[in-house]
């Protein structure tokens, strides 16, 4: 029999599975490792305080022409996270560089004037390293945000600031997006000196122990038999919806797709159709009203709608959301989603800490 976590008020339902092993949703590494991010993340920014109010000076004086983001996984999905917050906030134009370009095709364009942010939480992917040792050859100024510090990653890098997440067992990272997304954040802020992103950072690590602890279990029956699932986000928010996707993939066995809330509604809105399971996922910013319309087409489509961080009454079923600064409202909903998504793995019979066919660190060449 698996249950909702004992540190939540337990729902009054629970799942018995048959012909498995009694199992328990809170036993798993996944569940102990995303639930320290609040602690995590409070470290964090205790320990790079300075470094990054170095880094902040550092950038205002090079007035990078570009950024460039390099990233794979949950890395890759904690830099769209970061494109959107430094092009609203710093103004500067930003992109995903592809690691292939240097360990595949031997090539690197010219980046003179142009910083490089690279994000991993083992530091040690080939394609990964040869793609920030060539743009910093180029010219670019090659920060690091990696958790292993003692990485080939972090030793080629001209700044490498520690993600300070601790070790990390379970194969799905949890902690160690979330400290990304805080690190990314931290960043932003010390560059542009920005008060109000000073203020979020500041109230994030006791936003995401109440996030831990929202209880996301009533939509547990809608995707416990589920194979296949939108997750859609926009704006700072895409990120997370990525994340999430890539998580549901990862520990829960079933295929799962991110989309903007602008994008879907081209081409995948077509395979929305009576019982098709859609995640929507809003924070209260400029973009909420064009999130909070397309509930009502997925609605109208007889879409299985499960919504956080949208308006009451909109259509779906509506999970509990923190009200916080929109910045940080993405980075509280992930949190709450993992403990969703390890609970939801248990359910459907699968260990989230061992995925099949899965590694703790890829080393993509």
């Amino acid at each position: 029999m698996i249950s909702w976590p004992s540190s939540t008020p337990s729902p009054d339902r629970s799942i018995v599975l048959t012909d498995r092993p009694a199992v328990r949703a809170d036993a798993t590494l996944m569940h102990r490792e995303a639930a320290d991010a609040g602690a995590v993340v409070r470290r964090q920014i205790a320990r790079n305080d300075a470094a990054m109010a170095a880094l902040g000076e550092r950038l205002r004086a090079l007035r990078p022409v570009a950024v460039a983001t390099l990233g794979r996984g949950s890395s890759d999905n904690a830099t769209t996270f970061g494109r959107y917050l430094i092009e609203t906030h710093a103004g500067v134009l930003t992109g995903s560089a592809s690691p292939s370009v240097a360990s595949v095709y031997d090539a690197a364009p010219d980046m003179s004037g142009t910083v490089m942010i690279a994000l991993s939480q083992s530091g040690r992917s080939p394609d990964l390293v040869a793609a920030a040792e060539a743009a910093k050859a180029r010219g670019a100024l090659l920060v690091a945000l990696v958790n292993a510090e003692d990485s080939p990653l972090a030793a080629a890098a001209d700044i490498a600031i520690p993600l300070c997440a601790g070790p990390e067992r379970s194969v799905a990272a949890t902690k160690s997006f979330v400290a990304s997304l805080s690190a990314l954040l931290h960043l932003v802020a010390a560059w542009t000196r920005a008060p109000a992103l000073d203020a979020a950072l500041a109230a994030l690590p006791d936003a995401l122990d109440r996030a831990w602890a929202l209880d996301w279990s009533p939509a547990l029956p809608l995707l416990e038999q589920a194979t296949s699932l939108y997750v859609v986000g926009r704006g700072h928010g895409y990120g997370v919806a990525q994340e999430a996707a890539l998580k549901i993939k990862e520990t829960c066995g079933f295929h799962a797709e991110a989309f903007s809330a602008a994008e879907v509604r081209h081409g995948p809105m077509a395979l929305v159709e009576d019982g098709f399971p859609v995640l929507l996922l809003g924070q209260d910013d400029e973009s909420l009203d064009s999130v909070a319309a397309l509930a009502d087409e997925f609605g109208a489509r007889g879409a299985a709608l499960i919504t956080a961080g949208l308006p009451a009454g909109t259509a779906g079923l509506a999970l509990p959301a923190l009200s916080a600064d929109p910045i940080i409202q993405p980075i509280l909903l992930v949190e709450s989603f993992y403990r969703f998504a390890n609970a939801l793995a248990v359910a459907r019979g699968r260990d989230p800490d061992r995925p099949p066919h899965l590694a703790k660190v890829t080393e993509t060449l």
